[in-house]
């Protein structure tokens, strides 16, 4: 057979600015050592990037997070805690998403597009005790965003849309 090799497959181009990291010291410490251990940096705990678009900004902004997945599915939506720590407010992360639902997760080392939407009453009901299974101290920033500041912890689905 005779002509030209196939051309190797093109590098994708970049999808934007590389994201800002949370100005948070134990975020970006957190950030790091999910890039340093593959994202693992926390043994037994499900750890993911979540990367927003800035509300205000437009700027790309990535953040460390804990995930459940609802159910074993392979296509199961990662479940994201507003936590803030028990916060009287939400954390920036959650108010941008909520802007712009379109996302990028990071899991492990693949790294993806997906859709981010607050979990409805319902599907929070159901989620709570998967999130205090996985994380008890969420338990008591629950209790202390609604002793202090009235506020509900919302839960986010995130699900891939592609790549």
């Amino acid at each position: 057979m005779t002509g030209t090799p196939p051309a190797a497959p093109a590098t994708p181009a970049p999808r934007g600015p590389a994201p800002t990291d949370s100005p948070n010291p134990w975020v970006a410490d957190h950030i790091r050592r999910f890039e340093e251990t593959g994202g693992v940096p926390r043994p037994g705990i499900r750890d993911l990037l979540l990367t927003t678009r800035g509300r205000r900004s437009g700027v790309p902004r990535r953040t460390a997070l804990a995930y459940v997945p609802d159910g074993e599915a392979a296509d199961a939506a990662y479940v994201l805690t507003a936590s803030n720590a028990g916060a009287g407010h939400h954390p920036a992360w959650y108010l941008n998403l909520c802007a712009d639902p379109a996302v990028t997760l990071q899991v492990g080392t693949e790294t993806f597009p997906a859709l981010a939407r607050p979990a409805s009453p319902a599907e929070t009901e159901r989620l709570w005790p998967l999130v205090v299974a996985a994380m008890p101290s969420y338990a008591a920033y629950r209790d202390t965003a609604a002793r202090t500041a009235g506020r509900d912890i919302p839960l986010v689905l995130v699900t891939r849309t592609g790549g």
